[in-house]
């Protein structure tokens, strides 16, 4: 059976995250549903990352195996009609190879942390930033943010629930860069631990407020202590801009 690779946009802000659960709205359960419309069996459709609750997605990569073969353009189509109203959409629909796996397969994932930096409250950009109003160093966070660069134990900067077998990870990029009152945050590895960026995030943020230097980011890293690191950031400013593969 043929399987396709999809390319995703979506506002997390009304879901429970990617993956399907009890408790609330999902974009995996809008998008089977939709190809359960569309093909009239139940699809599974498996994902590159599980975002969080509130997490947003640019380039969020998922396949799935329809039980015919269909043009690309025609999956696209069907899927966005059937997914309307939810805020989801297929971008690109792509055929691939029945050893595609879109969480298995990639190679790279890069994330961006929105942060605008200002006093007046969010309008446009409400739940999809976050809302920092005291003045932030920039040059400050990207000097700490170096101190992360490349394969450390992250242990520090893990969530308590993360089911990962190991903390190590390699982060190959980490850029904080100012545009007016917005701070990107573009973080890229491999793989992540689960709110690892989010938690890098408010560490950054913390050395950006003054309160603490820049070189403490590699004593935190070393403490192997989620408990020495900052807050975890919330999920508004969270994307998941893409995911490479081979």
């Amino acid at each position: 059976m043929p399987r396709y690779k999809l390319t995703i946009e979506y506002d997390g802000t009304n879901f429970v995250g990617w993956q399907q659960q009890d408790n609330g709205p999902s974009v995996q359960a809008a998008l089977q549903t939709a190809a359960l419309k569309f093909v009239g069996a139940h699809v599974a459709c498996m994902a590159a990352g599980r975002t969080d609750s509130g997490v947003h997605a640019l380039g969020q990569v998922a396949h799935l195996v329809l039980p015919s073969h269909y043009d690309t353009d025609t999956v696209r189509d069907a899927l966005n009609a059937h997914l309307r109203p939810a805020p989801i959409a297929v971008l690109d629909v792509e055929q691939v190879s029945e050893q595609f796996h879109a969480r298995f397969s990639a190679t790279r994932r890069t994330y961006r942390y929105v942060i605008v930096n200002r006093r007046a409250p969010l309008t446009v950009k409400r739940g999809r930033a976050w809302l920092v109003p005291r003045p932030l160093n920039e040059n400050a966070m990207l000097e700490a943010s170096k101190h992360l660069l490349g394969k450390h134990d992250f242990t520090s900067f893990r969530a308590a629930e993360c089911q990962a077998k190991s903390a190590v990870k390699t982060l190959d990029t980490l850029e904080s860069v100012r545009t007016g009152d917005h701070i990107n945050i573009t973080a890229g590895a491999r793989s992540f631990l689960r709110r690892q960026v989010r938690n890098i995030v408010g560490t950054l943020v913390m050395v950006g407020e003054g309160k603490i230097m820049p070189g403490q980011v590699a004593n935190i890293l070393a403490a192997r202590d989620r408990e020495s690191a900052g807050p975890c950031a919330p999920p508004d400013g969270l994307y998941l801009v893409s995911v490479e593969y081979d």
